[in-house]
Formats: structure tokens, C-alpha cells, sequence
């Protein structure tokens, strides 16, 4: 089997998707994006296949080593998120080959489920208890939010007591026993994250997000001896490499790499045993696509230390075009009591309407992350 075309298509809402032909007709799709950087991320894939035209797509190991070490400049979002995008596809490719989902040719599952959450508060979070309490409607048994709007060097604590309001808002709303994780996005500098977290403990969160910016990830050492609730961070680390320091400095709990972003399935499979060793759990970062989500889902499968998987149904995001309409069997990821089902099917388990994305494609989108600015006009943190 050879590979004979790889094509890629920019869909709305923010989304990338890449299809990956072989001359035996098995088709394979990858998700390969960055947020906002759609149309880069299109262009890295198309520099790659000059090398993948006319290569066995089985040989998905060596293909990752080829597009990652043979390029003298390596890694970063651009870079590691065409890779991953190709490496989905492959994998697809692959499981579709042998007629099984992926996670069988990755030593088999090791659960048959795996709990959700579910968005509740965008960039401005208002009237959260009320969200909290329709999702968990819902049978959602966990939710996150963005804890806070952009916030200074040292800020007020008038938005300290806003996000910690709405926090217990939240509680109030739906009582001690559901899941709330807390993003604070990387918008929060090292001395207000230290407050919001001691503020925000009594309302036992399920973990706080990305409380710094990941190039500052030493202030995690600081920052989580203030608290017993669980850190979390990843969404912008890319590769294995990244993640060395910070599951040796013992100072995160949980990491979140993104499937799009951090070499597809082949390196987050990687990532998330380096975590196991040291007792570090996995919650998957994935705001995106359904090629995305079942990306995640197949490498969940056989992973013992992922416990929770975001996912982007009705998110704010998805406005007019969500991740149920690309794909033919909504049922896939269909939520009973706050868990989702391993996929059954070959390959990433989801069958793509191929019609409705070539249709999309041609709106295409121009997605592009807010700015924002403080009072003063210097730029805030997105």
C-alpha cells in the first residue's frame, strides 16, 4: 500500500481537517490544526507530503521520526500539529486496514468508558450556577469554565471575589459532589494565581487549569504547595520533550496534552506513559474536531491514567457548526450518565460526511483568538 494524496480542508468553526488517500482506496483523516493558525498548520502539512507521497502508511513510527528529526528546527505548535494531524490519519488508515479500532494494535483497551465534562463558561463566564445546573441536567457528572476575565501582573482582588463568586455559584447550584475544573487559561501572572488558589480551595474544584503560562512553569512549585487541589497544565506543550522537566519537578498533577497539537496519537500515547511513572494523571486537551475526540478516545482507551476527557459539543466556539455534523453515526459519542463509550469501529472509529465537509470547506473560516487589552492598554492574556 502506498500513500497517492494527502488534501486538507478548512472548516468551521476554527477547524482543519486532512484526508490522507492510499492506492488500495483506504482513506484516513487527521485533524491538524492550531487554534486561529489554521491556514499555517495547512501549509506545514503540504510541505510534509513531498516527503509521504509514495510511502507505506503503515510504517507510521518511522514517518513520525522522519517528520519530526529530519528537519533541522523541530517541535513548536505549528510544527508538532501538522505531524499530528498525519500521524490521526495514519493510524486511521491503519486500523481501517486490519478491520479494528485503533486501540487494538496499541495493546488492546484497558476500560470500556471514560467520564466527560462539559463546557459551561467562555471567555466572560456570567450566569455559571444556571449552565452547571443544565449540563448536569443533562447526566454531566463534571464541567469547566474559564475561572477568570484578563487579569495584571497584580490585580484587584475585586476579581478575585468575582471568580470565586461564581465558583459558588456553581456549588450552589449543583452541590459538592460535581466536577468542576477552573481554566485559568494562562491569563493569571504568578503572584494573583497564588491568591485565587487558596481563595478557591474551599470550594473543592476538580482541578485548576494552566495557573501560569507554561513558560513559567517553575512558579508551579510555588504555586501548588498553597494548595490541595490538583494542577493541571499541557494544552500548550508539544512534545515529550516538554513535558520532561515538568513530570520531574513533581509540581503538576494532571497533564492535558492535546491530540492536534502535541504529534498526533503516536507521541501522546508517549506523553501519557511518561506521566504514569510518575503518577501524574491525563485529561486530555480537545476544544476541537470529531476527528480530534476520537483521537483522544482511541489512545484513552489504552491508558490507564486518563481520567476525564474534555469535549467540544456545544461549546461556545461551535456556534452554527458543531462536531456532530461532520461525521455520519452521531451516536458515537453519545454521553450516558457523564461517561462516553470506547468507538467500536475500524480505524478512529468515526465515519466522516464526507460531502458535508467539502461543503463547508468552501466557507472555510478565518477564526483568529480575541485581543484584549487592560485600561492601561498594554495586551492581556488570551
Amino acid at each position: 500500500m502506498r500513500i497517492t494524496n494527502l488534501e486538507t480542508y478548512v472548516v468551521p468553526p476554527r477547524w482543519c481537517f486532512l484526508k490522507i488517500q492510499t492506492d488500495e482506496g483506504i482513506v484516513g483523516w487527521g485533524e491538524p490544526v492550531v487554534e486561529g493558525r489554521a491556514e499555517t498548520v495547512k501549509s506545514a502539512v503540504n510541505e510534509l507530503s513531498d516527503y509521504l507521497i509514495g510511502k507505506n502508511p503503515h510504517h507510521i513510527e518511522d514517518h513520525w521520526n522522519v517528520m519530526y528529526r529530519s528537519g533541522f528546527y523541530r517541535g513548536g505548535p505549528i510544527l508538532m500539529s501538522a505531524i499530528a494531524g498525519i500521524d490521526q490519519a495514519l493510524w486511521d488508515i491503519k486500523g481501517k486496514f486490519y478491520d479494528t479500532p485503533i486501540y487494538e494494535l496499541m495493546g488492546g483497551a484497558c476500560r470500556d468508558s471514560i467520564k466527560v465534562y462539559s463546557w459551561i463558561g467562555g471567555d466572560r463566564p456570567s450566569d455559571v450556577g444556571q449552565a452547571a445546573k443544565d449540563v448536569v441536567d443533562r447526566g454531566f457528572k463534571a464541567v469547566k469554565m474559564n475561572g477568570t476575565e484578563e487579569m495584571q501582573y497584580i490585580d484587584s482582588h475585586e476579581k478575585v471575589e468575582k471568580a470565586v463568586s461564581r465558583i459558588a455559584g456553581i456549588r450552589e447550584a449543583v452541590g459538592d459532589h460535581i466536577g468542576v475544573g477552573i481554566d485559568f487559561h494562562g491569563r493569571v501572572h504568578k503572584a494573583m494565581a497564588k491568591v485565587l488558589v487558596k481563595e478557591l480551595e474551599p470550594y473543592k474544584p476538580m482541578f485548576i487549569e494552566e495557573p501560569v503560562l507554561p513558560e513559567h512553569n517553575e512558579a508551579l512549585r510555588d504555586i501548588s504547595s498553597l494548595t490541595t487541589t490538583p494542577i493541571a497544565t499541557g494544552e500548550r506543550m508539544y512534545s515529550r520533550w516538554d513535558f520532561k522537566d515538568t513530570l520531574s519537578n513533581g509540581y503538576v498533577d494532571i497533564i492535558q496534552p492535546d491530540l492536534s497539537h502535541a504529534g498526533g496519537i503516536t507521541e501522546c500515547k508517549k506523553i501519557f506513559t511518561m506521566a504514569e511513572a510518575y503518577d501524574v494523571a491525563v485529561a486530555p486537551h480537545c476544544p476541537l474536531g470529531p476527528i480530534a475526540l476520537a483521537a483522544c478516545l482511541q489512545t484513552d482507551a489504552t491508558s490507564h491514567n486518563a481520567f476525564i476527557q474534555e469535549q467540544s459539543l456545544g461549546i461556545h466556539y461551535n456556534n452554527g457548526s458543531d462536531l456532530l455534523d461532520y461525521i455520519q453515526d452521531k451516536s458515537v459519542f453519545d454521553y450516558n450518565n457523564g461517561y462516553v463509550a470506547m468507538p467500536k469501529g475500524p480505524g478512529l472509529g468515526i465515519e466522516i460526511n464526507e460531502e458535508h465537509v467539502k461543503k463547508m470547506a468552501e466557507e472555510g473560516h478565518r477564526w483568529r483568538n480575541p485581543v484584549w487589552r487592560h485600561k492601561d492598554g498594554t495586551v492581556a492574556e488570551w
